[in-house]
């Protein structure tokens, strides 16, 4: 008698068919513009720098945060504060690190919107979002 199959595991037939290009989603369109909504206040908790504020300001604006709502907040003040460190040279390794890993989550690298299935385009009607 055969093993019974444990639906499961990653590679059990129930997940055949899950894999690499079975099911994509269509491409995201983010208007190259950017980002048209209200910036949201920084979080509390810390003293904000001019630079910091900028850069929060800048990336709020990005075609990226087309996609984001609120609760992006929280990975958006962390990889400001990361990149200042890293600015300034005072980052350790894991922030550089983690600094990347929010970059990703945000879908700020080109591997990263190559995942979520964005695309900057012009003229592109924005997402929702936000």
């Amino acid at each position: 008698m055969p093993a019974q199959r444990d639906p499961s595991r990653p590679f059990s037939r129930a997940h055949r068919g899950q894999g690499r290009g079975a099911g994509r989603a269509p491409l995201v369109m983010l208007p190259a513009d950017g980002c048209t909504l209200p910036v949201p206040d920084l979080p509390l908790g810390r003293d904000w720098t001019d630079a910091e504020r900028v850069r929060w300001d800048e990336l709020w604006q990005s075609p990226q945060a087309t996609q984001w709502d609120d609760s992006a907040r929280g990975t958006v003040a962390v990889l400001v504060v990361y990149e200042s460190a890293i600015l300034k040279g005072e980052a350790s390794a894991w922030m550089a690190q983690e600094a990347r890993h929010a970059g990703e989550a945000l879908g700020l690298t080109p591997r990263a919107m190559a995942a979520l299935g964005w695309r900057i385009v012009e003229d592109a009607e924005p997402g929702a979002g936000r």
